[in-house]
This record gives structure tokens, C-alpha cells and sequence, in this order.
């Protein structure tokens, strides 16, 4: 069962990475800056493309760095419970 959760996992993750498209997400100014950079004779587009993918993709890793550090330091492995046979009251 663990293999096939790893099989589909990585089938998943491998569909994810080939199925990767450009993608050109501006801000109105942006647009408007890169327009007219670009009827000028500026090719600072791309540029502008790649800094507002990475300013995007920034806090979607920090939180992700954030979790996995949280899920590493606070699961627990091997735990032991010890129950001495005595009654108790939960009240």
C-alpha cells in the first residue's frame, strides 16, 4: 500500500512538472509600463514576467518551508504509553 501511495505520488508530481505553461500575470501598470517599454524598443518584459512569478512564488515556499520544519519537530515517533492498572476517575 506504501508503494502505491509513492507510485502515485510521484505520477502526480511528474505530470506537474511536464505540464508546466508560461504563464504572463501583470498588474494594470505593469502592463501599461511594459507596453510602452516595449513600443519603445525595450525588451524589459520578460524581465518584469520573471520578478512578478518570484515575488509570487515567495511566500507560497516560506509557508512551505514553515510547515514541513512545524511537521518534522512536533510529530511524534514511537510512542509508549505506560498505563498502570489502577482505576482512575475522569471527572
Amino acid at each position: 500500500m506504501k508503494t502505491l501511495k509513492l507510485l502515485a505520488f510521484s505520477f502526480v508530481a511528474a505530470l506537474m512538472i511536464l505540464s508546466v505553461q508560461p504563464v504572463k500575470a501583470q498588474c494594470a501598470m505593469c502592463t501599461a509600463n511594459a507596453e510602452a517599454g516595449v513600443k519603445n524598443g525595450n525588451t524589459t518584459t520578460r524581465g518584469l514576467n520573471n520578478g512578478i512569478l518570484f515575488l509570487l512564488a515567495c511566500p507560497y515556499l516560506a509557508v512551505a518551508a514553515v510547515g514541513f520544519i512545524w511537521y518534522k519537530k512536533y510529530r511524534r515517533k514511537d510512542v509508549e504509553i505506560n498505563m498502570h492498572k489502577e482505576n482512575f476517575h475522569l471527572n
